[in-house]
């Protein structure tokens, strides 16, 4: 019987899920449920039999999907440390997001994907706005959503060991309070999985005794007299808090605005992608289920022919699914994310002269609609808040014309001042200051992941008042670099951070040249040597296998070889990870090919196939380095990623070899020694590494010798090498039981190499110590150019939170200090009048090494001009107690030149 049925409804109910809820559940429910290789799937396979029950008992004619979206939301601003008490999300459940939605979208279900909110408030305004129009059932067991019960809402649980359905009155029944009251509630008990404090002392019983006599907060407050005195007594002192708290408790009613009934029609189901999602993913227990769904929907046995893969939806897109599948996923409105929505859009203009002067003005230009669409202009006076609105208007001209007229500007804003120097609309030479408000947002919390224009309206709009896109931009700019000037980053970003977007922008237009030939031979070569190891392989197994398959590839080594097997899988199948592979090495000949199989292949698949298809039409090839993606401040690089080149051993020799410079020109390749343990030593005053560096000597040797009580000279390469992971090692927050792995050492060894190190370089003791403590203090830590990282889970109960922190805070000193020396580097190097007469450009950054490409005959003058720019770079203004010491080198191509 169908809920409509049991229920009595009149019509077909609106189905919302709480899908994080369901995920987390099934994730917990069954850790060791996994595929064949070892890839998780108990998330998966949890939710995607609870929605084919759904779909088979209750065939329902509305469902949405409804899941957290990444990132901080509305609580955060009201109450910091909100959920601050949380376990970072494991990684096995962050796997099976992206395979959790594909099915979703295969099912013909719409998925909803919060911003700025949680799913609970998404679905509290759904059911809020549509249980008027049709019944609502809410598929959750969570005690938040009961707030949403109503006469036309219910709850239904139907993945619990007792299914269960609560209506309006079971719950006042249950709790003895009305759904109305129940944020009130929970105000007062507090929630510890959400680090809401609530009132000590109040649990649900003494809860209910307070309700039996006061109906809300505001009852207790104003008849406060009526309470009895021991319960009074612990609420005195929390009369204002319990209304921050309710704040935090209660679900909004004003999310997804503009979605509607039709947009959650259940579509057919897509056969193809459900078939290839059981192949894929061995849901081998699900198939049966599946293919009576698909029969049922009239598609027959299609199932059984799998489609190509669909990519997953960003998060913060509203993803359409069924017949919609193949348009583009439908990006979150404003009124989703909690905000008021835009006014109509502006008027399309296509001729400056429709545009008012911009001599000194602020500008805006924003793609408020995406970046294919016309860009929103606004232009407001240069001193501003204005009494009136900005004027507005939406771009269709031409962008030279665009460009000339922003070059009169006093002050152009945008979302991503990089692709404006891209586009061509903003030039380097006398051109308008810039306001970049994703860096911007980036420097003030560089966590946040998302920096694009829909997500810097749910952070900062709030604050904001209404009105088109690009006069919002201007509002926020002002609001950004006031809270940059509060936290003291306003000098990091206007003397780094801002001046670095056009040098990014040429680096990313100029691209690299690429030797397709030396591609194409050296693939030749690998594909050669992995048909070789395919033979040697089978030959050594006795028959033929998939070597890619993790399952096949143990039943022929631990099966048919007879070879140890170290460790399981969760899911009880003996490992073949790398780490297995390198302990059974020398056991069998065959694991070294295994290992030498995987090392080519991915050199294959990752590099030499895929890069000289991505060549323009003069054979360079063109990454994005993205500005905002890391915590530390470090660059990384995109589309695709050369950071990544291979750089050790005769294949990444050989790989950055085929990198060359441009007919008549020449690579310069200059790359600092050991930046991050000179930055080390400079920033922990130790006597012992500033000594090492301010003499010349081997640091690794130095170091090994001070650990190992014996002269530098009497050092052996083990004792050098075991300096040398420690001394890398500690800088990224390695611990006892990671050095013992890299040792092939006991962890009892370990601790105490780690503690002899520490013996001896007291220096680094009482910096670590001093770094903690200031991150403690203050909430975050701060690099040599002065950015910042906060840390919020310092002050964590839950000891593998704070034990994160306290890595993080050690490793963005460091790191962040070397990523502010590279950048000044950069900036040095594109800025030298000599350099630019020498008509050398940038090309790459990788870690710590600039590429430049130069005419032949200035490249030894280049290199020695380049090496010396970089030596005398100054991180906030100071020179480091250690020399930056440099190697630059040049040639025809990446790897004779580095």
């Amino acid at each position: 019987m169908s809920l409509q049925e049991r229920l009595g409804l009149d019509s077909a109910p609106l189905f919302l899920m709480d899908g994080s809820a369901f995920i987390f559940r099934g994730f917990f429910a069954n850790r060791n449920m996994q595929r064949s290789d070892g890839f998780p799937t108990n998330a998966l396979v949890v939710v995607s039999r609870v929605l084919l029950r759904i779909l088979r008992e209750e065939a329902p004619c509305r469902f949405a999907f409804v899941q957290d979206g990444r990132g901080k939301n509305f609580r955060h601003e009201i109450f910091p440390l909100y959920k601050a008490n949380r376990e970072a999300t494991p990684e096995d459940l962050v796997r099976q997001i992206d395979p959790i939605q594909r099915m979703v979208r295969a099912l013909g279900l719409r998925l909803i994907i919060s911003e700025g909110c949680e799913a609970d408030d998404c679905i509290a305004s759904l059911a809020a706005r549509f249980s008027a129009q049709c019944p609502v059932v809410i598929v959750s067991g969570d005690k938040d959503l009961k707030q949403c019960l109503g006469p036309n809402v219910y709850m239904w649980d139907p993945g619990s060991r007792e299914e269960k359905l609560v209506t309006a009155e079971d719950f006042r029944l249950e709790s003895g309070v009305s759904p109305e009251q129940w944020a009130d509630v929970q105000a007062l008990i507090g929630d510890t999985s959400d680090n809401i404090p609530g009132v000590p002392g109040i649990g649900p019983k003494k809860a209910q005794q307070i309700f039996e006599v006061c109906a809300s907060l505001e009852d207790i407050r104003d008849n406060f007299e009526r309470i009895p005195p021991k319960l009074r007594e612990k609420l005195q002192d929390h009369l204002d808090k319990m209304f921050i708290w309710r704040e935090l408790t209660t679900l909004r009613r004003d999310f997804c605005q503009d979605i509607s009934l039709e947009d959650m029609r259940v579509q057919p189901p897509d056969a193809a992608a459900c078939a290839e999602l059981a192949a894929e993913f061995e849901l081998h227990a699900l198939r049966r289920d599946m293919d009576a769904l698909l029969r049922r929907a009239g598609q027959g046995r299609a199932a059984l022919a799998p489609s190509a893969r669909q990519d997953a939806p960003a998060a913060g897109e509203a993803v359409a699914s069924g017949s919609e599948k193949n348009a583009p996923a439908r990006q979150l409105s404003l009124l989703d994310m909690g905000l008021p929505d835009e006014p109509p859009l502006p008027p399309l203009v296509r001729s400056v002269q429709q545009l008012p002067a911009p001599d000194g003005a602020r500008v805006a230009v924003i793609w408020a609609q995406g970046a294919d669409d016309a860009p929103q202009l606004a232009v407001a006076s240069p001193d501003g808040p204005d009494e009136r609105p900005p004027w507005t208007a939406r771009w269709g001209g031409e962008a030279q014309a665009l460009a000339d007229w922003l070059a009169r500007a006093g002050l152009v804003v945008s979302e991503d001042a990089k692709q404006l120097y891209r586009r061509g609309l903003l030039r380097e030479e006398g051109g308008p200051r810039v306001f970049d408000l994703g860096i911007a947002a980036y420097l003030l919390n560089p966590e946040e992941n998302d920096y694009g224009w829909p997500r810097l309206l749910v952070r900062w709009g709030a604050a904001l008042r209404q009105g088109a896109a690009a006069a919002l931009a201007l509002d926020m700019a002002r609001l950004l670099e006031n809270r940059l000037a509060r936290d003291g980053l306003l000098e990091l970003y206007a003397a780094l951070e801002i001046p670095l977007a056009p040098v990014l922008a040429r680096m990313e237009a100029a691209g690299i040249a690429i030797d397709a030939r030396a591609f194409g031979n050296f693939l030749a070569d690998v594909q050669g040597e992995l048909d070789e190891l395919t033979a040697t392989v089978y030959a050594a197994a006795g028959k033929t296998f998939n070597i890619r398959s993790a399952q096949q590839l143990g039943e022929i080594l631990f099966g048919e070889l007879g070879l140890p097997a170290p460790r399981k899988t969760r899911g009880g199948q003996a490992s073949t990870s790398q780490e297995t592979l390198e302990r059974l090495a020398g056991r069998h000949p065959v694991v070294e090919s295994i290992l030498q199989f995987r090392k080519l292949e991915k050199m294959r698949s990752t590099y030499l196939d895929p890069l000289p298809r991505l060549v323009d039409a003069g054979g360079r090839l063109h990454t994005t380095f993205n500005q905002k993606a890391t915590a530390t401040g470090r660059l990384s690089s995109s589309n695709p990623n050369l950071q990544n080149i291979p750089v050790r051993g005769p294949l990444g020799k050989r790989m950055r070899a085929c990198f060359v410079a441009g007919p008549g020109r020449a690579l310069v390749s200059a790359d600092y020694s050991q930046v991050e343990l000179r930055v080390l030593a400079h920033m922990s005053q130790d006597a012992a590494l500033l000594a090492a560096f301010r003499d010349g000597e081997d640091i690794h040797a130095r170091t090994a010798a001070l650990i190992y009580d014996c002269p530098p000279e009497a050092v052996t390469p083990d004792q050098r090498r075991n300096a040398k992971t420690i001394n890398f090692g500690l800088i990224y927050g390695m611990g006892a039981q990671k050095l013992a792995q890299e040792l092939k050492i006991s962890s009892h060894e370990a601790k105490d190499f780690i503690a002899r190190y520490f013996e001896r370089l007291t220096g680094l003791k009482a910096f670590y110590e001093d770094v903690e403590a200031a991150a403690r203090r203050q909430g975050f830590v701060t690099t040599l150019g002065g950015r910042r990282r906060l840390l919020p889970d310092i002050h964590s109960a839950n000891g593998q939170a704070s034990a994160l922190a306290r890595r993080q805070a050690i490793n963005t000193v460091i790191q962040g200090s070397a990523a502010d020396i590279i950048k000044l580097a950069m900036l040095a190097v594109d800025a030298d009048a000599v350099l630019r007469g020498m008509e050398a450009r940038l090309l790459l950054q990788v870690h710590d090494e600039l590429l430049l490409e130069v005419p032949q005959d200035a490249a030894t003058a280049a290199a020695s001009r380049v090496a010396a720019l970089m030596a005398a770079v100054a991180p906030g203004g100071q020179r480091l107690s250690v020399p930056l010491l440099v190697d630059a080198g040049t040639g025809p191509d990446w790897g004779a030149a580095h």
